[in-house]
């Protein structure tokens, strides 16, 4: 690390730590068992909705036992209406109307005709005066009972009446190869839905109009890798794109709001950014500039229940909008700079705009949701963390390193406020994010926050291979599982201790799914870098993995296409995946794993872990394995979620300790 820049970052480190610790109570390292009842815990208030009129907000209110969904009366100051949804798991809520508010949960059970358990996503609707339920597509009503997911919504009619929901319908009790449909719902009975399209074996989606019409499907073949969108046509579908492709590499999202084409996210050869374009409905021709900006990847879309998209939101260590309409974003703008500094995060809008919800997190809440409505100030609603105050929210601080081949790697620090006075040679956690085709974000991050708040520095490297900081940055890391995505965590330890921020001999690796790979590759294959690991719901056997998801998708799959790309170069051998293992390297680790894994992951099975944890016992290496009952793959459980921080926490102690 170069001097000059060292002292800099040392000197921003030292000023806001000290900034924000003005107690003794606050510089000393918090408890296990307080980091654990504090940050462990569930967001005591999520999902913040507002509703058309303005009138009701909903949001989902969890305590370590129950989980309820409140409907909020902002004039009569009362919770008019809810209900008890302790047994479906909301992981997603929004305002149909006025009267409808859609949940789509999941639940973990059996599927008719289908050995174990599986996360099954289905939607409900709970009518917000008399906060009754009723499930919107149940299996087995002409809906196929093999599937697992029903949650799904693609729009509504122009009076709310029905709402679209695609699903496999089987043409007979015998059928096993089930089109993908399009069914039309009666939100206030559903019962009996309606056949609206018949799709085929191939659609994987459908587009609507806001009036109850289909104006495309997009479909994927995979048995000859062809990428489509069709549209109605006098006689059937018409296609009017086609792609050949081994992956989908080009998402179609939503329509603009005339309706007339559909909006599609891919690469800008121009800049190597993840672009915004619209393919036309008419004819499929595909706009040649695309919108937006050019120093920024486009990280998601703002569009409503008909999936009319109204901005953009681009990538980034904090969120950064752009509203089509110019007043809006001049409205959202404003919002924004009431909360310096803080990461504010638009999380709902009314259709007509004037009402908007905010969350902002930073040094001032660990999540705090605001109502804007037109006309007047931003309205605090709640604290998602009410036992989080801001003096014991650790801070954070952004940093980029080069890596050896010159590939930059922006990291994200969490610093510890018990170092305020010298946050020099810190025992530090390397903390890889999931995906791996994601990235982080500044904003309140439980896990990071519980670690800095026990003393330790907390490093997370966006590696190469992580969305959100451009095509290069992504693609750099296609293939490179084990290899050059693990060496930027390496060289992020090396870095940060050659600068004297990271102690050397006190660094363990922790993540979850692809970040708990990489835990387990850090100490199989640089064993002599960490002091331990820590792996949650994390793969142990590229093998393993691919044969996985080929019996489970079918070998051509492009999921399938996606995952050996991602991995793996293009071809390759047992050997080379083998080479990846971290399973077929447990001889040579030579520090202490944790291995921590719910019963119920759908995504990464238990069995990478009970397999590691034989492999890593075999050759005679210390390691714990805790299972998380009836956890599934994103620790969404408070019991259980705190379960696994008090295991980390007592786990990593003593390796970390000076």
């Amino acid at each position: 690390m170069d001097a000059s820049r060292f002292f800099s970052l040392l000197l921003i480190l030292c000023m806001t730590l000290s900034a924000q610790a003005e107690s003794e109570q606050v510089q000393a390292a918090m408890s296990i068992d307080r980091a654990v009842q504090l940050y462990g815990a569930l967001p005591r208030t999520s999902k913040m909705r507002v509703s058309p009129n303005g009138k009701l907000i909903a949001f989902l209110k969890s305590t370590t036992d129950s989980s309820s969904v409140l409907v909020y009366s902002l004039e009569e100051k009362k919770v008019v209406s809810g209900a008890n949804v302790s047994e479906i798991r909301p992981h997603q809520i929004y305002f149909m109307d006025d009267d409808h508010l859609i949940l789509v949960a999941s639940e973990h059970r059996r599927v008719m005709g289908f050995r174990g358990r599986f996360d099954v996503s289905t939607a409900f609707a709970l009518n917000t005066k008399s906060g009754d339920i009723n499930q919107l597509l149940r299996p087995g009503e002409g809906i196929y009972a093999g599937q697992t997911g029903l949650g799904g919504v693609v729009g509504t009619s122009e009076n709310n009446r029905y709402i679209y929901m695609p699903a496999f319908v089987a043409e007979s009790a015998t059928d096993l190869s089930p089109d993908f449909s399009l069914m039309r719902v009666k939100v206030s009975s559903p019962r009996r839905p309606k056949q609206w399209v018949k799709g085929d074996k191939d659609t994987i989606d459908y587009f609507m109009d806001g009036e109850g019409n289909v104006v495309a499907q997009e479909q994927f073949e995979n048995h000859n890798n062809r990428h489509l969108i069709k549209v109605p046509a006098e006689r059937g579908w018409k296609t009017i794109f086609s792609q050949n492709t081994v992956i989908k590499d080009v998402e179609f999202v939503g329509l603009t709001p005339n309706y007339q084409s559909l909006v599609m996210i891919n690469e800008n050869p121009a800049t190597g950014r993840i672009g915004y374009f619209t393919v036309s409905l008419a004819d499929g021709e595909v706009s040649q500039r695309p919108l937006g900006r050019e120093d920024a990847d486009v990280d998601h879309v703002l569009m409503d229940i008909n999936r009319v998209v109204h901005g953009l939101v681009y990538a980034g260590f904090t969120p950064d909008y752009e509203l089509f309409d110019a007043s809006r974003q001049s409205r959202v703008e404003a919002i924004i700079k009431q909360f310096p500094n803080e990461m504010v995060s638009l999380i709902d809008w009314s259709p007509d705009w004037r009402h908007l919800v905010f969350k902002v997190e930073g040094l001032s809440s660990a999540g705090s949701f605001y109502l804007a409505s037109e006309g007047g100030e931003p309205r605090f609603l709640a604290n998602a963390y009410p036992d989080i105050s801001p003096e014991i929210i650790q801070p954070t601080a952004v940093y980029a390193f080069q890596a050896s081949d010159g590939m930059t790697i922006p990291t994200l620090l969490t610093l510890s406020l018990s170092q305020a006075e010298n946050p020099q040679r810190m025992a530090t956690v390397i903390l890889p994010h999931g995906g791996p085709a994601s990235y982080d974000r500044k904003g309140f991050d439980w896990l990071a926050q519980a670690l800095a708040a026990r003393g330790y520095l907390v490093l997370q490297p966006q590696f190469r291979g992580s969305t959100g900081f451009g095509v290069e940055h992504y693609l750099a890391g296609q293939g490179q599982w084990g290899r050059k995505m693990q060496d930027d965590l390496t060289e992020a330890v090396h870095y940060f201790a050659k600068g004297g921020l990271v102690d050397p001999e006190r660094v363990c690796i922790l993540g979850a799914s692809y970040g708990g790979y990489a835990a387990l590759a850090g100490v199989a294959f640089t064993p002599e870098l960490y002091a331990c690991a820590v792996s949650i719901n994390g793969v142990a056997d590229v093998k393993r993995m691919l044969k996985d998801e080929r019996s489970a998708r079918g070998k051509d799959h492009w999921v399938v296409a996606y995952f050996e790309q991602s991995a793996v170069a293009k071809d390759y051998s047992d050997d080379d995946l083998r080479a990846i293992s971290p399973y077929y390297a447990a001889d040579k680790v030579q520090a202490p794993v944790l291995l921590i894994h719910g019963e119920e992951d759908e995504v990464v099975p238990i069995h990478h872990s009970i397999e590691m944890e034989d492999a890593l016992s075999d050759a005679d290496k210390l390691v714990r394995f805790v299972t998380l009952k009836n956890e599934n793959h994103y620790l969404m459980e408070g019991a259980t979620r705190q379960q696994a921080l008090h295991e980390i926490l007592r786990f990593i102690e003593p390796y970390l300790a000076e």
